[in-house]
């Protein structure tokens, strides 16, 4: 099996907008969450974050949704989410029980926010730096 650029067999990564004060505070909440360290983070401007993208073939210059990425596999949007909130333990786990809406479902919640994140919840004028004690949850070279 292939893998994306930078990631090795039993990665699970979590690609997010480093300028979006969302995408970053939901990072902030991985971190403190994920106490068995299952998820690596990465941000979509860096240059491991371009490659990802690439490899699957998503667009480098603008970025709507969130992508999980688990061997060669990536998902977007919801399904991201649920899978993310997949690794973490209780009560996080349980919102899976949310897959059992249908996608456009979710994804008709999802879409609004994404698309406005930054008009409602703002953005940073460049990528934040990963705070010491978190720099290994998150991917690099």
């Amino acid at each position: 099996m292939a893998y994306p650029p930078h990631l090795q067999a039993g990665d699970r990564v979590v690609l997010f907008d480093g300028v979006c004060k969302l995408c970053n505070g939901w990072s902030r909440f991985l971190i403190r969450h994920d106490r068995a360290a299952k998820l690596k983070l990465c941000s979509v401007q860096s240059p491991q974050g371009q490659a990802i993208l690439a490899w699957f073939g998503m667009p480098l210059d603008h970025f709507d949704t969130l992508l999980y990425v688990e061997g060669d596999r990536a998902l977007q949007r919801s399904d991201a989410i649920l899978a993310i909130l997949h690794q973490l333990p209780a009560p996080w786990r349980w919102a899976t029980v949310a897959r059992v809406l249908p996608r456009r479902l979710r994804d008709w919640v999802y879409d609004p926010i994404a698309r406005n994140r930054y008009r409602l919840f703002g953005r940073y004028p460049y990528c934040q730096v990963p705070r010491p004690e978190d720099r290994e949850r998150f991917l690099h070279d």
